[in-house]
């Protein structure tokens, strides 16, 4: 069986052992894959690996063979779900492997907002402690988290997580979710009460048709003035240029994101030098224990769908 992992440095890269998935045939590794070198590379695959490849009806067309992919992450946009299931390629996804590992981030982003982590520390580095006369200069406003409202929108794993670090802060939590569950320890309301209610909006949903841009021009000027935006998701869930000018007007205090529309950074992104905006280069999810974890998913998941009963499915 020959297994191909069309974007293997997205993984190999943090550390990860890939060996493992030589138990199941042969492994061919490419490091990176364009669109055009694609349907040379996956022609005669029985197994597709992948993290963000972008797999279209054209590409899946090109695998006559191929019966099975297995992704290395929890979304699976980059995959035309459709046609795979249409064709009988079973795709299998990485499930809560980094739940832990995002939330934290999440809250890292949070805590650099409110405590102005990087600006104290310019700063600082910059001569500024030792020019002023006080021991402790309060050049920044920073404010506290305890009793503020956090707005949790998609509360899944990693919603959940996130929700409960919260309370850890002794913050206020709502939720808007497609499928309200019983949860007592948090306040279910619409989108729209979220976004009037909440000092902190934090995103941790799919994204699909329904909630392509969702966080637009006219949704920015919903927010409580002056609150803060976080996105550890997806890129295309929000309008760059909608945000940009949320910040430059001060609609929002500030935001963070993880994840942005075209990655890697294209030169002309209009997110660049934005103020009072965070960005990290899509690295939420990549603690070596995350990516440790994340091996041992996909590894189990080919298990599982060669022995008959996969799991993780997502068609």
């Amino acid at each position: 069986m020959k297994i191909v992992f069309t974007d293997s440095k997205t993984v190999a890269s943090s550390g990860a052992d890939l060996d493992t998935f030589r138990q199941f045939g042969e492994l061919v590794l490419y490091d990176l894959t364009s669109p055009e070198e694609l349907p040379d590379r996956i022609k005669d695959a029985d197994m597709v690996l992948c993290n963000k490849t972008i797999f279209d009806a054209n590409a899946l067309s090109q695998a006559p063979k191929l019966k099975y992919i297995g992704l290395c992450a929890t979304g699976y946009n980059n995959i035309d779900i459709a046609y795979a299931t249409q064709h009988g390629i079973t795709v299998c996804n990485a499930g809560s492997y980094s739940t832990d590992a995002v939330a934290q981030h999440t809250f890292a982003l949070i805590l650099s907002l409110f405590n102005k982590v990087r600006e104290y520390d310019d700063f600082v580095q910059k001569g500024g402690w030792i020019e002023t006369e006080m021991f402790s200069p309060m050049v920044f406003r920073t404010h506290e988290l305890s009793g503020k409202t956090i707005g949790i929108v998609g509360y899944g794993n990693i919603g959940k997580a996130t929700a409960k670090i919260a309370h850890a802060f002794g913050m206020n939590v709502v939720v808007f979710t497609r499928t309200v569950l019983a949860d007592e320890n948090v306040n279910f309301v619409d989108f729209d009460t979220l976004l009037s209610l909440s000092d902190i909006v934090t995103v941790h949903c799919p994204l699909n048709s329904e909630s392509q841009k969702m966080f637009c021009s006219d949704t920015f000027k919903k927010f409580k003035k002056g609150s803060y935006f976080i996105n550890t998701a997806r890129g295309g869930l929000v309008d760059e240029n909608a945000l940009k000018e949320a910040l430059e007007n001060d609609q929002l205090a500030g935001a963070a994101v993880d994840t942005i529309t075209i990655e890697p950074m294209s030169h002309d992104c209009v997110l660049l030098g934005v103020k009072n905006l965070i960005i990290t280069p899509h690295i939420a999810w990549s603690p070596k224990e995350t990516t440790d974890r994340l091996i041992k998913i996909v590894s189990d998941n080919i298990k599982s769908f060669l022995d008959g009963n996969p799991k993780n499915k997502v068609n």
